[in-house]
């Protein structure tokens, strides 16, 4: 997974250098034979022959439109959570003021339903007077600055981060936003799928008006100022894809600029009220959709835009109020447009948000109980390992010439790497935790975030900072600082297994961390240097080379059908896609590195080569309802899981060896149609 600061952002070998004897007899081959379907045919969905067993086991259950490896190591991880969080909930002598009484209280009030109920919408009410009090559009940019502060981001959203051409530095940046679909193309599509989901939108907000305790015209009303907003929005924002373009999204000016080129904003009050009256210069992601913002509340009367910021409130503040704003959050947001049924189970949902609100405090909790640093050393060796592979396919490439390979490696030699939880943890002492709404707790949890968020700005930027908590299941690279990171959670079975051989390890955790790897060097990566400042360090004619072979990618993924009528999106998905195809080569690469002295046997039929990605394909084991196919397919830059790895292997030597793919196999592809990057 890449990180990148427009998300208002996705692995240590044990035997490095080759085992003895003796401690290699006790390793296993970490592979589950159940999980394969033995009556598939590799060479004709390698995805269904290493997967299949575990994908019929596994039937999806339905509070999920997607369950797989990650997910369940996910639940594992939550139900560990909630042994650390409900023990401190459980305790009535927490210290007034301490980690343990703000993480007990706030599971305990949002586990407290009877009061949620009793409350119903009552926790909003005041909030949703002040937007009706609004007496004129002048009056809107303060509220938009308020709000922003609560977690609340009506029209657009304003956030901090590095500097894209001055990475060592903090920027005020702007991103385009404001719509309750997240998608612009849930506004602008007309198939029947996309159609559905609008009208059901437009039902969702009525009702959610009348729970509110607005009449039916107040609502029908509310209906169409949302739509009308929210679709020129839509219509003046970038596609996904155009929002993968890192110079279209640099619009640096000073703020005499700013003011000249959207003048009917009101900066000044904007920003006094944000907290960042001394401004001198900004970011603006996307012009055109800010220019619109700027004509939305020039033009759209008073009363419809009251009532397009009470709706931002209103949903916002859902999943906090009572039972019946609940399920009729998930009614849309989770059953249409994901195809999932059944709500979590409150305990789950609640575990999440303490998690979310006071992720360091839990992470730091987390750590002490299950990470060893035992499993942090060798996670430490093993990214050296890869590190050394991936260099040593950078001084082969044939397409690359000598200037470029040498900033490529330095670069690679640059890397900040992060590994299981940070060395210094974040103070929450600011933060209360009270007993009045779960809302108001919600509210004052964003006013933190948003508060530390906005001491950074024109500061220098800190690259000790983690930008996932130590217990999420994930890793990621962040193109600014050049960094990996790979936290704690992760490093668990199927990506990590202590008491596995290196096959298994390099193939699944391994893959991991040359996928991260090779972000720094995807489509976009590419483009930021060692220091992660956007900045050209290619020859022409190199990038040249580069877009030619990363078309191949896209060409290939833009053919794959993923349900009836629709393809896969190779220019939406291309950086995860390349990061993925690197991973697996500088994987592999390492994996033969670290077992040359002392190599691998074949192990219940199957060879270390052929383990190796038995264990990739593992990792994206899973099941996925045909809505969530639908729905990812339009928003998400990673592949479906079973193409992340059918689409994947096709382009990987190593892999028609370890299986003896040929030309009578569905799955090949001639050697001059594979990608070949990295």
């Amino acid at each position: 997974m890449k990180v990148t600061k427009y998300l208002p952002i996705l692995a240590v070998c044990l035997m490095t250098t080759g085992c003895n004897s003796k401690k290699e007899a006790v390793l296993t081959s970490g592979i589950d034979l159940a999980n394969l379907d033995t009556t598939a045919v590799p060479g004709t969905s390698f995805y269904q022959y290493a997967c299949g067993g575990w994908v019929k086991d596994h039937p999806l259950t339905d509070e999920y439109s997607r369950f797989g490896t990650f997910d369940m190591l996910r639940e594992n991880s939550r139900e560990q959570l909630k042994s650390l969080i409900a023990e401190l909930a459980a305790k009535t002598d927490n210290a007034p003021g301490s980690a343990a009484q703000k993480v007990g209280d706030l599971y305990n009030i949002a586990m407290d339903s009877v009061k949620l109920n009793q409350e119903g919408v009552a926790p909003i009410k005041d909030e949703l007077a002040a937007i009706d009090a609004l007496k004129d559009k002048n009056e809107i940019y303060a509220y938009i600055a308020e709000s922003q502060k609560k977690g609340i981001r009506p029209y657009f959203t304003m956030f901090v981060g590095a500097d894209d051409m001055n990475s060592s530095m903090n920027i005020v940046q702007t991103y385009q936003g404001g719509i309750g679909m997240g998608q612009r193309d849930y506004y602008l599509e007309e198939d029947e799928q996309t159609t559905n989901i609008r009208n059901k939108y437009q039902e969702h907000i009525a009702k959610m008006f009348r729970l509110a305790g607005y009449d039916e015209a107040t609502a029908q009303k509310a209906v169409k100022a949302v739509m009308n907003i929210e679709t020129r929005l839509a219509k003046a924002a970038r596609s996904q894809v155009e929002l993968r373009d890192p110079h279209a999204n640099y619009n640096k000016m000073d703020m005499e600029t700013l003011k000249k080129n959207i003048p009917t904003f009101d900066w000044d009050t904007y920003f006094a009220v944000s907290g960042l009256k001394d401004l001198k210069e900004v970011n603006i992601g996307q012009p055109a959709a800010m220019k619109e913002v700027a004509d939305v509340i020039n033009t759209v009367s008073l009363d419809d835009q009251k009532l397009y910021l009470q709706w931002g409130l209103i949903d916002a503040a859902a999943s906090y109020l009572s039972d019946d704003f609940e399920a009729q959050n998930f009614d849309f947001y989770s059953r249409t447009m994901s195809g999932k049924k059944e709500m979590q189970p409150r305990w789950k949902r609640s575990v999440s948000t303490v998690d979310a609100v006071l992720g360091e405090v839990v992470g730091q909790m987390y750590v002490e109980k299950y990470f060893s640093a035992a499993a942090k050393e060798r996670m430490v060796t093993l990214v050296k390992n890869l590190q050394t592979s991936l260099g040593e396919r950078i001084k082969a490439l044939e397409w690359m010439s000598e200037p470029t390979k040498v900033k490529a490696l330095e670069k690679l030699d640059a890397f900040h790497v992060k590994i299981g939880y940070p060395d210094k943890w974040k103070d929450y002492s600011a933060l209360e935790i009270k007993n009045d709404s779960y809302w108001a707790n919600i509210e004052r949890a964003s006013q933190w975030d948003y508060n530390e968020m906005i001491a950074k700005a024109g500061q220098p930027v800190d690259k000790d900072e983690w930008l996932m908590t130590p217990q999420t299941v994930n890793a990621y690279y962040n193109p600014t600082t050049n960094e990996i990171c790979f936290p704690a959670a992760i490093l668990q079975p199927p990506f990590f297994d202590m008491n596995a051989d290196d096959a298994m390890n390099y193939g699944a955790i391994g893959v991991v961390i040359g996928h991260e790897m090779t972000h720094g060097f995807d489509d976009q990566g590419r483009q930021y240097d060692k220091d992660g400042n956007l900045k050209e360090w290619w020859t022409e004619e190199d990038a040249e080379k580069f877009k030619e072979r990363a078309q191949v990618m896209v060409n290939f993924f833009d053919s794959i059908e993923v349900a009836p009528g629709v393809h896969a999106n190779g220019q939406l998905t291309l950086g995860e896609n390349i990061a993925d195809h690197g991973g697996l080569q500088v994987s592999f690469q390492a994996f033969k590195n670290a077992t040359a002295n002392a190599p691998l046997e074949t192990v219940d039929g199957f060879t270390p080569e052929q383990r190796f990605f038995l264990a990739y394909a593992n990792v994206w084991a899973g099941n996925i309802r045909p809505e969530e196919i639908l729905r990812l397919t339009k928003l998400d830059p990673h592949s479906l899981g079973k193409w992340r790895v059918d689409g994947a292997l096709p382009h990987i030597g190593n892999w028609y060896e370890a299986f003896n793919i040929t030309e009578q196999d569905p799955m090949f592809v001639a050697k001059d149609k594979r990608v070949s990057i990295w």
